[in-house]
């Protein structure tokens, strides 16, 4: 069975794309722990991220880190953290949140549930710092 990552790649589900090359989907998380929080997603299904292969995490890093340079000129932020959780989507992802704390990182609180129009707003301001 596909997880929902696959469909999204697949375009089944829509999205709000901010990259993508022939191993990656980078798109917003709809449910953010911060406005400018962003999916990196191998477009190879895979659960664990240090079970993906080496093609993949020779890169991963590589494709994020343009993204996570557009992030932090998008959004006021100190950085842009980066974690590997996994447990809520078997399929591995890397998530890229503007952070001022590390607290920021927390995921065990409540994320943010904006609109759709603040999510094409987000993506607008990201797609015009990237690149």
């Amino acid at each position: 069975m596909s997880s929902i990552f696959t469909k999204i790649i697949n375009g089944e589900i829509p999205c709000f794309k901010i990259a993508e090359n022939a191993l990656f989907l980078a798109f917003l998380d709809i449910e953010p722990l911060r406005m400018g929080h962003v999916l990196v997603v191998p477009k190879k299904e895979v659960d664990k991220m240090y079970e993906a292969e080496d093609i993949y995490l020779q890169n991963w890093l590589l494709f994020a880190q343009p993204i996570a340079r557009a992030i932090e000129k998008s959004i006021s932020c100190k950085r842009v953290g980066i974690s590997f959780i996994g447990l809520e989507v078997p399929h591995a992802h890397m998530h890229l949140v503007p952070i001022n704390s590390a607290n920021d990182l927390n995921f065990n609180q409540k994320p943010e549930k904006p609109s759709m129009e603040e999510l094409k707003n987000i993506q607008s301001l990201i797609l015009s710092n990237l690149g």
